[in-house]
């Protein structure tokens, strides 16, 4: 089965907790905080394997989530790092973000890319010793990792892209000038997957050719396969447009190159634009009229005009020289660029993780932040000094004006994951 989009669902590791200990030694007293750092949480790394074709494997995973890294230990030992997952994926992926179509790589050149960054481990208490604060009873929680909803789209890497009708031999062409072994038969979408192959021109010069399934009228708009590969063709240098000079399928080969480049125009307009030669196969069964009316109809278009039969290889080595020799003059295959994070959606990712909700039932202020919930976890709720540093977070983070704009009186009862107190201005 061949898969060329996908989404899933990526989470980098979270860093660890600081620790809170204090060193214990026999006839050592007061031995202080030496509660270590926490480990930072794994990355999510995509990596290009030419093993893979498609993208399958993801049609029956969907999620992918990173080690966690470990919490810090007593005697200043910092946690281990959370291993990085790495994920596989066919050269020439595309990877955006799902929500936003932010492209956030392009696996073609670069065999490695983090897309998911672990978050950094959390401070130890010994970190937070002063001359005023000797016995620091709390440590920071690791940071949360990189999450992010993704769709995966690929786009195959070849140098000349054939399109044109089906059935008017783009498989049996492909046959005859690389190893490809394509599906070919006498009827119609006989090739329902995109088909790579290599052409040797000389020792050491080939260049890579991609059969694009049959595009028909409507394919920009969802109508026959041509859609579900038009993308295929984006990357594509230069496009090698394939007509049936014989009309044996009872059409006009002059119709059918307005046809798709109309197609190609709806669907990209960068990709109408891509330099065309025109192929004017099965000419062995076309009468000469035939032939040189495609002939002067393509070439007062201006484009490249060849006179072919696959089936004989009649004219296929002239056409592959030609080709060639053009791809020398073009630029290499087209890379995309990372997209930045505009300034309004980073803003937005800020405002979200200093979100903080605040709601009244009957007496009870209940405050709800999830950044607050992992500081929690490494306050002691017996120790002053612990209690005093989460203070200073619910005063600096606006927690406490928050709760005043809500109207909270002195006395009242403030609930935060469970902790209850009573508010005292």
């Amino acid at each position: 089965m061949f898969v060329d989009k996908a989404k899933i669902r990526v989470k980098a590791g979270d860093g660890g907790d600081g620790a809170v200990s204090f060193h214990r030694e026999k006839y050592v007293a007061a031995g202080g905080p030496d509660g270590g750092n926490g480990g930072k949480g794994g990355d999510v790394v995509f990596v290009i394997d030419d093993n893979f074709s498609t993208l399958i494997d993801f049609k029956y995973k969907k999620k992918y989530i990173a080690e966690r890294g470990e919490n810090g230990g007593a005697k200043h030992c910092t946690g281990k790092n959370g291993q990085d997952l790495i994920i596989k994926v066919p050269r020439g992926t595309l990877v955006r973000d799902f929500n936003t179509g932010r492209i956030i790589a392009d696996l073609s050149r670069k065999e490695r890319q983090v897309i998911a960054r672990g978050g950094n481990g959390g401070k130890g208490n010994a970190v937070f010793k002063s001359p005023t604060r000797q016995i620091p009873k709390f440590a920071k929680p690791g940071y949360p990792g990189e999450e992010f909803e993704l769709s995966l789209e690929l786009k195959l890497l070849a140098d000349v892209g054939l399109v044109g009708f089906p059935n008017v031999g783009k498989s049996t062409l492909i046959s005859v000038v690389s190893q490809a072994k394509p599906k070919i038969a006498n009827y119609h979408f006989t090739t329902l997957v995109p088909v790579l192959g290599v052409v040797k021109v000389e020792a050491e010069k080939s260049f890579v050719m991609a059969d694009i399934p049959g595009l028909i009228e409507g394919a920009s708009d969802g109508i026959g396969l041509g859609h579900e590969f038009l993308r295929h063709v984006e990357r594509c240098r230069l496009i090698l447009h394939v007509l049936d000079v014989s009309g044996s399928e009872g059409r006009d080969p002059s119709e059918d190159f307005d046809i798709i480049n109309a197609e190609l125009e709806k669907f990209s307009p960068d990709l109408a634009k891509c330099p065309q030669i025109v192929a004017a196969n099965k000419s062995d069964m076309a009468t000469p009229e035939q032939i040189e009316t495609l002939k002067k109809y393509i070439e007062d278009k201006g484009y490249a005009f060849f006179e072919i039969s696959a089936a004989t290889t009649q004219g296929t080595s002239e056409l592959i020289k030609y080709i060639s020799g053009e791809l020398d003059k073009l630029p290499p295959i087209k890379e995309y660029e990372p997209e930045e994070i505009p300034e309004e959606e980073l803003l937005q990712i800020e405002d979200d993780r200093k979100k903080i909700t605040v709601t009244k039932e009957e007496d009870i202020y209940f405050v709800e932040a999830n950044w607050l919930e992992p500081i929690l976890r490494t306050v002691d709720l017996d120790d002053y000094s612990s209690l005093q540093y989460l203070q200073r977070v619910l005063q600096t983070s606006g927690v406490f004006n928050k709760l005043e704009e809500m109207g909270i009186e002195e006395g009242d009862t403030v609930d935060i994951f469970g902790l209850e107190f009573e508010y005292v201005k």
